[in-house]
């Protein structure tokens, strides 16, 4: 099986939900877990846009990237451009890069909000799709 670890900076909406895709999607084939810089608790946004599609994080946790300290991810995925620049060097056999719009730095009403995040939520779960998951699922 192999690992990936998804890094945001601060494991609160787009670590979360990568990790939650790729479990839920390949979780056969991969092991995901998910880290931030500057932890400070999930999105409510996001636990609720994951709830949608059948998805509970409401038992997840923000985590910092320390946890992982010392173990060596078949893959290391920065999914925001400050985690990219503020992480440390996190071995990984392979090391990727996307970057999706921060939940956290949404505007507007409730429902503008909810609307945006469900269109970054569809962006990340056909992203985990496409690169990790294109043999085993449609």
């Amino acid at each position: 099986m192999k690992t990936v670890l998804f890094i945001c900076t601060h494991n609160s909406a787009r670590s979360q939900m990568a990790e939650a895709f790729l479990n839920k999607l390949c979780g056969d084939e991969y092991e995901a877990k998910s880290a931030g810089v500057t932890p400070r608790g999930l999105n409510p946004y996001v636990v609720k846009a994951m709830a949608e599609v059948g998805i509970d994080l409401s038992t997840h946790r923000s985590k910092s990237i320390q946890e992982f300290q010392g173990r060596i991810f078949d893959y290391v995925v920065t999914v925001c451009d400050s985690a990219r620049e503020e992480c440390p060097y996190f071995p990984g056999k392979k090391v990727i890069h996307k970057s999706f719009p921060d939940p956290s730095a949404l505007k507007g009403s409730e429902e503008e909000i909810m609307q945006k995040v469900r269109e970054i939520r569809d962006q990340i779960r056909r992203w985990i799709e496409q690169t990790f998951c294109r043999e085993t699922k449609p």
